[in-house]
């Protein structure tokens, strides 16, 4: 039987005007994800500033070939910058050509919204080599200490000497910080801190089934400093110590969570001294 004209010879799926999300673009030869990506790292690498100037002009934009995104990029100097938003634009035209400037800003405003993570930092003591980027220890504790606004969570086995490192800490008591000590009580550590005022807490450990061996060094819930190194004047200079810095609130404050459960009285791991 003949078929009406102009009717299909199978019926076939509906076509939308949007691009799949797990095919490839033929343009890009890519996946259609990768335009969210790409915006991710750009998030990550401009600073704050930049990414808001980013966002007024995109907000003003009628799409990837505006020629005010054109002359965005056309004026950035960084390393890259320019071929990274170029990539940007064109990946945007290719996968997603139907999101607006104004979507595109709204994407990059929400990712700036959330805390960036900082890649960790090894800390060491004694001789440094060039195989990895370092600072030394004594630097970072500092550095820990004075970055702290509300708590300081302190631990190390022994401590002695370490005047910088005391008074960094009684500055630090004076702008209102909260600072608790958790010392072990067999090496006399809490001798080293005997200058500070009454409202620094001192804890040691109760019971002797083992020692408190913990060096650590937390500065409200988004640094903290984690090592082999004690708040001694060798161990922070010249001994071969290893440590790493945290600055990524993910990783620090499941570590915070547990020494403040240390704390506890009910949990009987603690005593205030």
């Amino acid at each position: 039987m003949n078929r009406p004209s102009g009717m299909p010879d199978q019926p076939g799926p509906e076509r939308s005007s949007f691009p799949s999300a797990s095919a490839p673009s033929a343009e890009s030869g890519t996946s259609a994800y990768r335009l969210p990506a790409l915006l991710a790292a750009l998030g990550e690498r401009l600073p704050e500033d930049r990414t808001a100037a980013l966002e007024d002009v995109l907000k003003r934009s009628s799409g990837p070939d505006d020629v005010r995104v054109r002359r965005f990029i056309a004026a950035q100097t960084a390393a890259g910058l320019a071929h990274q938003l170029a990539e940007i634009t064109r990946i945007w035209r290719a996968e997603a050509p139907y999101v607006t400037g104004a979507g595109l800003a709204l994407a990059l405003a929400t990712a700036r919204t959330r805390p960036r993570p900082r890649p960790a930092q090894v800390v060491i003591s004694g001789p440094m080599s060039a195989s990895v980027p370092t600072r030394l220890t004594s630097s970072v504790v500092v550095d820990v200490i004075r970055s702290a606004t509300t708590s300081l969570l302190i631990s190390s086995f022994a401590a002695h000497g370490a005047r910088g490192v005391v008074a960094e800490i009684g500055r630090a008591v004076d702008r209102g910080v909260s600072v608790d000590l958790l010392l072990e009580e067999s090496t006399q550590a809490a001798t080293a801190f005997t200058a500070l005022p009454p409202r620094v807490r001192i804890f040691h450990r109760v019971g002797a089934k083992g020692v408190l061996h913990a060096k650590l060094i937390a500065a409200d819930r988004h640094t903290a400093l984690v090592g082999s190194a004690n708040l001694t004047d060798r161990a922070l200079s010249d001994n071969i110590e290893l440590g790493v810095l945290l600055r990524d609130p993910r990783l620090v404050e499941p570590l915070i969570e547990h020494f403040r459960w240390l704390l506890t009285p009910e949990n009987n791991v603690l005593r205030r001294v």
